[in-house]
């Protein structure tokens, strides 16, 4: 079927302003066939849908999410997982490797992977692992994995501790053109801590986390980086010091990328109301200097992009205390509306910043075709109501998790269809429109 969306809304790509924009769409091949700023002859269509006043973005691309299938159903699968993530205006998402079994053979990666094939409602791209059950002795047959479609290398969750054991894993990685993507903690700083070294973990004399243990461990990597000539690409980034490592290895010439989630931009460790597992995440919400420093970095091109890091559990892990609840929390259904509130509302970001931030940004950080709207190219769009005011509903939330710290805030500019590959993926519900 061949699909008008007429009337819609995006913004210049040389020019922060709105303009018209019309979109025919082929949903069996799912392509688009024109992209105009001249309206399209309805009769070119079977059928026509007006989107008038409706913002068009490219669908959004998050580099990191937890799907937990296999091993942690309870937890999220890939169906809710890929239907949050349509909810969210995402089309292409990529999912981290700390699964049970871990994507760490060949058998694991396959069976794996053509679950997500099969389940899921957006494109997701694999992980494998750097090592065998990320245990960080062992490295796993890239070679073998890059062959099945592993887009990059992770151990996400835990950092690789041994600096020898990451030189082999860079060298491997950059002969086979892939990346090295981190998550950055070195353990012997660790010293038992579950939120960040600072005036709350004073206060509220829970164990805290040290800056240096992300700071140092990104310092050692970039180096690594440097003498293997591999891609390496930190994930969610949290601190000053850590900014100021990546900005110096830019400049350095070091092939290296780097991530920031929406609630280490959002949030520091003066908003932690009190012994709330819904504010536990890892790496830990910092002080409001680092906050601050993660905004500079973001907007002088030290990070690179926005990733959620979503993290699904169970709502009664996360009534546990601050030092038994697991880290993580959710972020793929109200990323957009809560960095626009949040950011760009108050005109610390530009909408289009943050467009690209999720869509074209990630992808080029990755070489990957996707986050923009060309003629030929995939149907994978998004289009957002930017008057739509609505309350974080966690009842109403497609993922499994519920576990966020922003429910019941009032965010405006949502998601209300996302399509992907030509076809819809979600749409807003009328109950929801509504509102």
């Amino acid at each position: 079927m061949i699909v008008l969306y007429k009337n819609a809304r995006r913004y210049a790509e040389e020019e922060a302003k709105l303009e018209e924009i019309h979109l025919l769409v082929d949903d069996s091949n799912g392509t688009i066939l024109k992209l105009s700023k001249q309206a399209i002859d309805e009769a070119e269509a079977d059928n026509v849908i007006d989107v008038k006043n409706l913002l068009l973005v490219p669908g959004m691309v998050d580099l990191h999410v937890h799907l937990r299938e296999p091993g942690g159903e309870k937890k999220e699968t890939v169906e809710t997982g890929t239907l949050a993530a349509a909810r969210g205006g995402f089309t292409t998402i990529a999912a981290m490797p700390n699964t049970r079994p871990v994507p760490d053979s060949p058998e694991h990666f396959s069976t794996i992977n053509n679950n997500m094939i099969e389940k899921g409602s957006v494109r997701v791209l694999p992980y494998a692992s750097i090592t065998e059950r990320q245990l960080g002795k062992d490295i796993t047959d890239m070679e073998a994995l890059a062959k099945l479609g592993a887009f990059a290398f992770t151990d996400d969750g835990v950092g690789v501790q041994e600096a020898g054991k990451m030189y082999e894993a860079m060298k491997l990685a950059a002969k086979l053109n892939k990346p090295v993507v981190a998550h950055c903690e070195d353990n012997s700083l660790l010293f038992g801590g579950v939120v960040h070294e600072g005036n709350f973990s004073k206060q509220s004399e829970i164990p805290g986390i040290l800056s240096a243990c992300e700071s140092v461990h990104i310092a050692r990597d970039v180096l690594l980086a440097e003498a293997t000539g591999a891609h390496y690409h930190v994930c969610h980034v949290s601190t000053k010091e850590s900014v100021r490592v990546i900005r110096d290895a830019k400049r350095a010439g070091i092939s290296v990328t780097a991530e920031v989630t929406p609630h280490h931009l959002i949030l520091s460790e003066k908003d932690i109301p009190g012994d709330e597992g819904n504010y536990k995440m890892n790496p830990p919400l910092r002080g409001e200097d680092d906050r601050i420093a993660l905004i500079d970095g973001l907007l002088d091109g030290t990070l690179d992009f926005i990733a959620t890091d979503h993290a699904p559990h169970t709502e009664d892990e996360k009534k546990l205390s601050m030092t038994d609840a697991p880290f993580g929390i959710v972020g793929l259904e109200i990323a957009y509306p809560l960095l626009y509130t949040k950011l760009v509302k108050p005109g610390v970001f530009t909408e289009q910043q943050l467009i690209e931030w999720l869509t074209i940004k990630p992808a080029k950080a990755f070489n990957l075709p996707y986050g923009k709207l060309v003629e030929g190219g995939a149907a994978d769009f998004t289009l957002i109501d930017q008057n739509k005011t609505m309350k974080v509903d966690t009842t109403q939330f497609l993922s499994k998790g519920k576990n966020t710290p922003f429910a019941g805030e009032e965010l405006q500019s949502w998601p209300v269809l996302t399509v992907y590959q030509g076809k819809t993926a979600w749409q807003e519900k009328k109950e929801e429109a509504s509102q």
